[in-house]
């Protein structure tokens, strides 16, 4: 369960943002502050996964504190809540390293919807974790492998991640590619942007600048979808035939809602009617930048 810290002079916005957090089961709610001097003391003691920081506070706002706080070592995520509209401080919240911004007045549902993708995040993040603990323990226990491994790039790094799914010669696969090039080398925060701005970039990478953008980004998409629905049936089709299989393990219930990967399995297995279906994308292509940053940091730390 996640814990949370609040800091918002306004303490009607932190008896509610609290009362939303626990009435939800979201997590539970460690440290409570009335201004950014206090809140960054007893958040560098509490030590919450989550800090959701007001903008604007009388002593120190929100950027101060979270630079402060980034400065004593505090690795939590951040969500800024704050009725400015001022697109020029909003980006700089987002410099300073917030995942999500939540618009005053504080609304119930957005909020909601906003922390279950925080919560979603930050499950994805503890699996990689755990992924690169275990593999670094078995690079310990090779001592007799020799030298270190050349380095490899971020498109071999994403292309063996494709080819475990067995979508490498698909289609979408090159816009994948090249989707998640762009990311790493533009060095984008872990929330990507909207889709239709992701199905651009590979347009543009396809066909250049001088063509139709938004028809061809319309192929991309028709085409990533048809690969990532290639990646649920290779999937189900190894869950299978061995459900221990350890690509079937670490690829299906991350990368995919686990309920299409059970119906997808029990059509293969009773050979009923296949159906189109529906697969979440946006995760899909979450979940796949994430592991690929962290693996492009693995080799970068070996070198």
């Amino acid at each position: 369960m996640l814990s949370f810290g609040i800091v918002d002079d306004d303490s009607a916005s932190r008896l509610m943002l609290q009362f939303i957090i626990e009435k939800s089961g979201l997590g539970e709610v460690v440290i409570s502050a009335g201004n950014g001097t206090t809140g960054e003391k007893g958040i560098l003691i509490a030590k919450p996964d989550v800090v959701l920081i007001d903008l604007l506070m009388p002593d120190q706002d929100g950027i101060e504190t979270i630079y402060h706080l980034k400065q004593h070592g505090f690795g939590g995520k951040y969500v800024m809540i704050s009725q400015i509209e001022n697109k020029e401080m909003i980006g700089k919240a987002y410099q300073a390293g917030i995942e999500f911004y939540i618009q005053k007045p504080i609304n119930r549902v957005e909020v909601e919807a906003v922390l279950s993708r925080v919560h979603e995040q930050w499950k994805i993040g503890c699996y990689l974790g755990e992924i690169k603990a275990s593999l670094s323990k078995l690079n310990s226990l090779s001592p007799e492998l020799g030298s270190s491994p050349k380095k490899r790039t971020a498109r071999e790094i994403i292309q063996s991640i494709l080819m475990d799914l067995g979508i490498i010669g698909e289609g979408g696969s090159r816009d994948i590619v090249e989707i998640m090039e762009h990311l790493v080398h533009r060095q984008h925060p872990e929330t990507l942007p909207p889709l239709k701005e992701l199905y651009e970039v590979a347009a543009q990478a396809n066909k250049g600048f001088d063509s139709d953008t938004e028809k061809e980004g319309k192929a991309v998409e028709q085409r990533i979808r048809r690969t990532v629905m290639g990646a649920l049936t290779n999937l189900a089709s190894i869950g299978l035939t061995d459900y221990s299989n350890p690509k079937f393990e670490h690829y299906a219930p991350l990368y995919f809602d686990f309920q299409d990967v059970r119906l997808k399995m029990k059509e293969m297995d009773e050979n009923l009617k296949t159906d189109k279906g529906k697969v979440n994308i946006k995760k899909f292509m979450q979940v796949l930048y994430m592991e690929v940053l962290d693996r492009v940091r693995d080799e970068q730390q070996q070198m």
